[in-house]
């Protein structure tokens, strides 16, 4: 099971999320059950179930949301071992800047023995289809590393 816990707080966020969703319908991907959880409603049991992970944030002065650090503060040590070597993904919306929210992440999944498949999608200001198109192609190739 693909788990997609996000933060979505603007009609651009829901566009990337959309884009994300529709990766996980590509071609191929039928038999892959994709929960979505938003960041402060996904919890030790939804990681617990999940084979993989695709996360969404704004970046908010410099650093992820603060629900996507809630999620992360609630699952760290109740999961720490259980999902090593996990795929996830990640894409970030930034006004001008989403280094430090992907650093950050990538930070505390690398505690989490969680492993990237692909690089992080960062998008500034509005997304453009270029920006949509990249979202989706990280979403099917999260989903995909689960077929393997």
């Amino acid at each position: 099971m693909l788990l997609v816990v996000h933060h979505t707080t603007s009609p651009a966020l829901q566009t990337l999320l959309e884009a994300a969703l529709d990766g996980t319908r590509a071609e191929g991907l039928d038999d892959i059950e994709v929960r979505v959880q938003p960041a402060l409603a996904a919890n030790v049991v939804d990681v617990l179930a999940a084979d993989g992970f695709l996360l969404g944030t704004p970046a908010n002065i410099g650093y992820m949301s603060g629900a996507l650090k809630v999620f992360f503060d609630l699952v760290y040590y109740p999961t720490l071992t259980a999902k090593i070597g996990a795929p996830y993904g990640l894409y970030v919306l930034g006004n001008n800047d989403a280094a430090g929210a992907i650093r950050a992440v990538e930070s505390i999944t690398k505690g989490m023995g969680w492993h990237p498949v692909h690089d992080p999608v960062s998008v500034i200001g509005p997304p453009a289809k270029s920006d949509t198109d990249a979202v989706w192609d990280l979403a099917a190739t999260v989903a995909a590393t689960l077929l393997a």
